[in-house]
């Protein structure tokens, strides 16, 4: 994925984390909000490679 397709892909999954981990504790689901804890620290993740991809290449085209 590039940079841009991380950072929008993250920040869906942090979005949909913290629902799932909303409804799971609105009905006492402990396994679905555990999902969304999950699901927002890969969303977290894949926002910070996007970032870092950038970052790469903003020091690259500085060369």
């Amino acid at each position: 994925m590039g940079s841009t397709s991380d950072k929008i892909a993250g920040k869906a999954n942090e979005v949909a984390g913290k629902v799932k981990q909303g409804v799971g504790s609105a009905t006492g689901n402990d396994r679905m909000r555990a999902e969304g804890a999950a699901q927002e620290t890969k969303g977290k993740v894949q926002t910070a490679a996007g970032k870092a991809k950038d970052a790469v290449k903003d020091t690259v085209d500085r060369m």
